[in-house]
């Protein structure tokens, strides 16, 4: 069982940054692929950034290249998403996901456990 918890949302002006995090509890959090995803209203959810369980790899939406970078600590049981250059097409509400026990984890499906999401709001 993994429960997950993110945090660090909020209201940014455009150009502005902002730092999510996601802490996991549960000792599968080392062998997992984690995610960040995030649903606009009235839109489906969308992948944002995947990070494989060493750290090594990771995976981008062309949305999120060259201004988000998603980093974990396995010490710590945590998952951050440092999200800098943020536009008003960024906001939403994202989502801390867990692929338990999967070393590839590129479809939505692949993931088992997810947080309850943080509000995330660019203004213009």
């Amino acid at each position: 069982q993994v429960q997950l918890v993110e945090s660090g949302g909020g209201l940014v002006q455009a150009g502005g940054s902002l730092r999510l995090s996601c802490a996991a509890s549960g000792r599968t959090f080392s062998n997992s692929v984690m995610g960040w995803f995030r649903q606009a209203p009235g839109k489906e959810r969308e992948f944002v950034a995947r990070i494989n369980w060493s750290g090594v790899i990771t995976y981008y939406a062309d949305s999120a290249k060259g201004r988000f970078t998603i980093s974990r600590d396995n010490a710590k049981n945590t998952v951050l998403l440092q999200m800098n250059s943020l536009k008003p097409e960024d906001t939403a509400v994202y989502f801390c996901a867990a692929a338990v026990g999967k070393l590839f984890a590129p479809r939505i499906t692949d993931y088992n456990y997810w947080g309850q999401g943080t509000q995330v709001t660019v203004s213009s």
